[in-house]
């Protein structure tokens, strides 16, 4: 809450992925590899002295070895969250610093926290709460939370968009897009480029190299890869697994509490669905011309 970083997704040494306990194969895998040299490699290998069922059934991962198709990002060395509940906590971070642009997230986040300790539970029946800000968000209602007063921020900055746009419009800009570059016949033999956005579900980043006109490697690493990512080298563990650690459950039969934290992510777990064989050979590959 107390350190806002600069982050620069070009940086080999800010942004790496690990595959140590991926279903997929680097040279090194003690190393991570910054998405512009990325490979994606399926490398699909139930197994360890933990491991229970078969390469078609399983019941039972070993977290020790290779255990899901998700790889795990790091930035700087470090497991990180992102998503609605990063962007408030970094938000709110900025406005406590006195920046003006996000006083409105901390008045958001203030006025709910009231709202949890004292409306809430009276309506309810219950005794007050005296949560703070900092104790609220980085909870499973916090993160579900920030979801819903990001919604709230955005239709409330919608209007201030529009007029913009309309602003712009009138003055004869009606560009959507720099198109400086589209033209491949400006390109270098070699080029590089990244793109990055903050997502619904948190920070989306593509990496691609070019050569002689063509895409010679193309990596994404999406939201729910930062958030799901399995152990790294160094055993750290990534945000989906972290939120669990001792979480306590009414009915451990029925664990509907470990359900509604991992819903709290609003996971998209399609970047890392693969169709292989029993043998862990590709079923098909597509050439794109």
């Amino acid at each position: 809450w107390d350190k806002i970083h600069e982050i620069d997704p070009r940086d080999p040494e800010q942004v790496q992925e690990f595959v140590t306990h991926s279903w997929y194969k680097y040279a090194d895998e003690s190393q991570g590899l910054h998405p512009w040299d990325g490979v994606t490699e399926a490398n699909y290998r139930p197994e360890g002295p933990n491991f229970k069922g078969t390469r078609t059934k399983i019941e039972q991962l070993d977290e020790s070895a290779k255990y899901s198709w998700i790889k795990s990002p790091r930035w700087r060395g470090h497991a990180v969250e992102v998503g609605p509940l990063s962007r408030y906590i970094l938000g709110y971070a900025h406005a406590v610093k006195g920046n003006k642009y996000c006083q409105r997230v901390k008045e958001q986040v203030d006025a709910s926290a009231i709202a949890i300790n004292s409306a809430i539970p009276k309506a309810l029946g219950l005794p007050e709460t005296g949560y703070t800000a900092k104790q609220l968000l980085p909870t499973t209602i916090g993160r579900t939370l920030a979801r819903a007063l990001e919604s709230q921020y955005a239709a409330e900055m919608m209007m201030d968009d529009f007029r913009q746009m309309v602003g712009n419009i009138k003055a004869g800009d009606t560009a959507t897009a720099n198109v400086e570059k589209w033209d491949p016949a400006t390109w270098p033999k070699e080029a590089k480029g990244v793109g990055t956005v903050a997502a619904p579900r948190g920070m989306l980043g593509h990496w691609i190299r070019i050569k002689d006109g063509r895409i010679e490697n193309y990596q994404c690493v999406v939201p729910t890869t930062w958030n799901g990512s399995p152990r790294d080298a160094k055993g750290q563990i990534g945000a989906f697994e972290a939120s669990l650690m001792n979480t306590p459950m009414v009915n451990p039969e029925q664990p509907l509490e470990i359900l509604r934290t991992l819903h709290s992510f609003d996971p998209c777990l399609a970047c890392s669905t693969h169709v292989m064989s029993p043998d862990g050979q590709e079923m098909a590959r597509v050439t794109v011309r």
